[in-house]
Parts: C-alpha cells; structure tokens; sequence
C-alpha cells in the first residue's frame, strides 16, 4: 500500500522541446479540470447529511444534538486527517491519492443510505471525513507541481471554486432527490455522483510533470538546498501560519454554520419548506463561485500578489452577510436572498485566501501540503465544535407550547457573529506577510 501510494519516479522522453510543450499544456489543463471537478465532487459526499438534516430529526429517528455528533465525527476526522495527508500529499502519487479518497467517500455514504443506527452513522460518518482529507492537499500540490509561481494565485482562486460547485450541486440537486424519494436517497445519490468522479480522478489527474517526461516546473522542486521534510519543518515553525490557521479556524465556524444548520435555520427560524431552505443556501454556493473564482486573480493584478487587504475586505462582507442571515425579519425573502449572495461571495474569497491560499505563498512549493494541513487541522477542527455546539444550542433553545415547537435561537446568532468578528482581527496580525 505504501509503494502504491509513493510519488511517481521521473520519466525519460525523446519527445522534442514542442512535443513537450505542447503536452505539458495539454496535461495541466487536465490536472487544473479533473482537480477542480474532483473536489467539487468530494464536497457532494462531503455534505449530504446537511441537506436531510430537518426530514431525520422529524421522522424521530435522531435529535438535533445526535446530528451534531455526527457531524463532528466528520470535522474532527477531517481536521487531524487534513493535517496528516497534507504532509503525506507532498510525498504521494497525487492521482492515486485523491481516487481513492473519493471512492471511499462514496462507499460510506452509500452505506448511510442503508442504516438507521446513530453508532453507524457516526462511525460511518467518521471515517468519511478521513477520507475526505485527501482530497484539498492533492489538489494543492498538484497545483504547485504543474503550475508556475506567477499564475498559482489566480489558478488557485478559480480551483477553489470547487467548494462552491460541490455546495450548489448537493443543496440543488440531492435536496431534490430527498425531497422525492426520502432522506436516504439524499446519501445514495451523492454515492453515485461520487463514483463518477472517482473515475474521472483516475483518468485524467496526473502525479509529476516529470513522470510523464516533462521538465521541472517550479524551481523549489529541482532546489536541492533543503529535502521536503525539512521544508516541512519550517513550516510548523512559521508563526504566521498559524495564525492565519486560526483566523481560518473562526472563518469556517461561520462557513460551516451555515452550510451545517443554514438549511435547518431556514425552515425552523422562517417557515420555508426543505426545497426552499436548500435553495436559498444554494444561492450561497452559486454566488460563491464568483468570488472565490475571482479572489486570486484580483490579488494577483490589482494588489500586486498581496492578499491581506482583499482578505479585509471579504471578511467584512462575511460579518455583515452572517448578521444579516440572523437578524433579518421573517417573511423576507430578498432579505434572506441578499444575505446569501453577500455571504456566499465574502466565504468564496476567504475560502481561497485563509482556507489555504495566503499559507501556501509563505511557504516553500515542497511543502505546500503541509501548510494547507496546518490550515485544514486548525479550521476543521473548529467546524466539528461549531456542529457540536450549535447542536446543542439549538436543542437547548426549543420549547413545544401546545404541540408546536418554538426556537429561540439568539445564542446561536452571537456564537456565529462573534466567530467571522474573530476571523478578521487574526488575519489583521499577518498584514505585513501576506
């Protein structure tokens, strides 16, 4: 497994310096696309449970906290498992690597899609969120691998659109599938949707330009001052990783809250029905996909390669998004519409900026995995106490007056407001290096 899972050895070509260029664009294009359409994939599985959340909790089979439980089960996986495979994503077959993730993803949401068990679902749950890990620091690396230093800000802005692709298609697509033929078809169809993706992994990810006979593309790769590990070391040592880790950390409490328990929030707080609910966090994603497709080139062209004050801007707008989400009246709907789009243009940019991004420019290309696995340990281990958290705060907010339920869901509001308040005055620390 060990053997099978190393990175690729170089590879010797006769192939002239045209052949070569020309196959070098023909197979990072193919990189950049199966990457970007990979971990959108990677998301489907990743965030199924979200969407059947309300129809679980009122067929009785599981509470509001259980959920919360099991959620976590996936951050916290997540988290140490980001953490790991980021590192290992620096040594491995990166084509590989990211396959197999993503068929065990869908491996256990099909097995979720069969089970009524609250142990299952959380082990089940569990061990997806490992398997999830390694999909982002495939991803990054192959980026750093086949894309030079000049172009890996935008390219890696429009990759991390992923996210966004992943979101609308499961809060569209398997929200209406559930609403159909059940929550359990909620976990099979994103299954399905997952093997698809599995397979274009296999086909068209590649590990190394040079496996496939073609020079070295970034020069910290044909460096020899310092082996990767050593790379690695540096990293862990870096101050201002960290805190962008942490300000990340904050960051994804507000991402998660509304990706986790927006739909929820939506039909309990504002009367909507699950197709709607989903709808309206789908806008999120949508709007999403602007700006995170944006961010990296925006601070490449017009800020010079800096992040820090496009980082500003965007963590901002996820304050007023969040708080408008919350605190906006009942009964409207382009209140709510407004607050998704600027919510889901502000976590778009600092899903690409905090989420990995500004981490990857202050350390070396050897050991960008590992910068993204500081990031991802720090942020998904935040959004797994965020599941647990507002699991509870939920539950432990609710009274059933006359067979109907009421929420109070003020602590939520200032758990989650005060959570993107944090995120921006950490980043705030970093100004200087990023």
């Amino acid at each position: 497994m060990i053997n099978y899972f190393k990175k690729s050895l170089p590879h010797e070509s006769n192939k002239t310096a045209e052949e070569k260029k020309a196959l070098y664009k023909k197979l990072k294009w193919q990189v950049f696309i199966s990457a970007t359409l990979g971990y959108g994939l990677y998301y489907v599985c990743r965030l199924s449970l979200n969407v059947v959340k309300k129809p679980i909790v009122d067929s009785g089979l599981l509470t509001e906290t259980e959920l919360g439980i099991i959620g976590s089960a996936l951050f916290f996986s997540y988290a140490i498992g980001k953490f790991i495979n980021g590192f290992l994503a620096d040594h491995s077959n990166i084509k590989r690597f990211m396959s197999m993730g993503l068929l065990v993803s869908s491996l256990a949401n099909l097995i979720m899609g069969f089970t009524s068990s609250f142990l299952f679902f959380a082990i089940c749950w569990g061990v997806n969120g490992w398997v999830q890990s390694m999909g982002a620091p495939s991803s990054v690396v192959s980026l750093s691998r086949w894309y030079k230093d000049k172009e890996r800000g935008s390219f890696y802005g429009f990759w991390s659109t992923s996210h966004n692709i992943g979101e609308a298609i499961t809060y569209i697509f398997t929200a209406v599938v559930a609403s159909y033929f059940g929550w359990q078809w909620g976990f099979r169809a994103a299954a399905i949707v997952g093997v698809s993706g599995a397979l274009m992994v296999a086909v068209f990810f590649h590990d190394t330009p040079e496996s496939k006979g073609l020079p070295t593309v970034n020069k910290d790769f044909s460096e020899k001052k310092l082996s990767t590990w050593n790379e690695q070391k540096g990293v862990i040592k870096n101050p201002y990783v960290w805190l962008l880790a942490l300000s990340s950390a904050f960051m994804y409490i507000s991402r998660y809250a509304v990706n986790s328990w927006g739909p929820y929030y939506f039909e309990a707080a504002k009367g909507y029905t699950l197709t709607q609910a989903n709808s309206l966090v789908a806008i999120s994603a949508i709007c999403g996909i602007l700006g995170t497709a944006s961010s990296g080139f925006v601070s490449d062209k017009f800020f010079k390669g800096r992040r820090n004050a496009p980082a500003l801007i965007f963590g901002l707008m996820n304050v007023f998004g969040i708080s408008l989400f919350l605190l906006g009246p009942k009964n409207a709907w382009w209140i709510d519409v407004t607050s998704m789009v600027i919510f889901g243009l502000a976590i778009g940019g600092l899903i690409c900026y905090l989420g990995g991004l500004m981490a990857v420019d202050i350390a070396s290309k050897k050991a960008s995995g590992a910068a993204l696995g500081i990031v991802g340990i720090m942020s998904y281990a935040a959004a797994g106490i965020q599941d647990i958290a507002s699991g509870y705060l939920i539950e432990n907010n609710k009274t059933i007056v006359a067979g109907e339920t009421l929420y109070n869901f003020d602590m939520i509001s200032v758990f989650w407001i005060s959570a993107a308040i944090l995120s921006v005055l950490l980043a705030l620390f970093t100004w200087k290096k990023t």
